[in-house]
């Protein structure tokens, strides 16, 4: 069975957060979500992890039981212990012999050795992680996260994605918003979102290799509004060229240019 949301548009007021976005997420499938801020990316896991949002269009998600949750904040309960987090979403889902699982997954995330200690006295590293712990102890068929590294170390991130990997080995549909775009590669699908419409969809190989028009890399920008800095040089985009990008071009370089060309396309 696949979820996901078919013509989705959310509206706040007279704002729309997300403008007919379609997307389909498979089981076993990582789904990364990338956008600037204001791109619709909260709102998107907040649909997908069936928090009862207002909208138009179709969404189809399994039983909410069946759906595993990380929001951009929080996850846990921070006057809880690690394991008291545990048992209370145990205690939720109604699930028996959860234990042996629970441990499974603590001692994955590194976090094991602090059973006793308050999630507010987690670093904020383990708390995401405990988070993740959280939310995969009922097996989900549909795993939402939204930024769940955002803020942490390199190693926590590390091993955050250690623990979505190992989610969709498993079966589950996972989707991740996120602003790391090195990360994003590591999914075998994304999503670019700006101002609430969905740009591009495809592998991050997919969506570089079909950048419109020509980057090229230059030691100095000719147009400073269609270029951005790449280490000490600089990528420059040209609209109407034809030909071949650089071979290094990134997923960072074609959301850029994915962006640029929709604010030319709206000016």
């Amino acid at each position: 069975m696949r979820w996901g949301v078919d013509g989705l548009t959310v509206r706040f007021g007279h704002r729309v957060a997300l403008d007919a976005v379609s997307i389909d997420v498979e089981p076993g499938v990582i789904h990364a979500v990338i956008g600037g801020d204001g791109a619709g990316k909260s709102t998107l896991s907040r649909v997908l992890a069936g928090l009862g949002v207002g909208h138009d269009g179709t969404v189809r998600l399994p039983p909410q039981e069946r759906i595993g949750y990380v929001p951009a904040n929080g996850g846990t309960f921070r006057g809880l212990t690690v394991d008291e987090n545990m048992a209370f979403v145990a205690a939720a889902h109604r699930l028996s012999r959860w234990r042996p699982r629970a441990s499974m997954l603590l001692e994955r995330a590194g976090i094991a050795p602090f059973g006793d200690r308050l999630s507010e006295q987690l670093s904020g590293g383990q708390r995401r992680k405990l988070a993740g712990s959280m939310a995969l102890l009922a097996r989900p068929e549909l795993l939402v996260l939204d930024e769940v590294t955002t803020g942490v170390d390199p190693v926590s991130r590390m091993e955050l994605w250690r623990q979505i990997a190992s989610a969709a080995a498993d079966g589950a549909a996972v989707v991740a918003a996120t602003t790391y775009l090195d990360e994003a590669e590591r999914a075998e699908r994304v999503e670019l979102l700006y101002e609430g419409r969905l740009l591009a969809s495809g592998t991050p190989a997919a969506l570089t290799r079909a950048i419109p028009g020509v980057v090229t890399d230059e030691p100095s920008p000719s147009d400073p509004a269609t270029a951005w800095r790449q280490g000490r040089r600089w990528r420059q985009w040209h609209p109407g060229a034809t030909g071949s990008s650089p071979h290094d071009a990134t997923l960072e370089d074609a959301a850029i240019v994915y962006e640029l060309r929709a604010r030319r396309v709206h000016q």
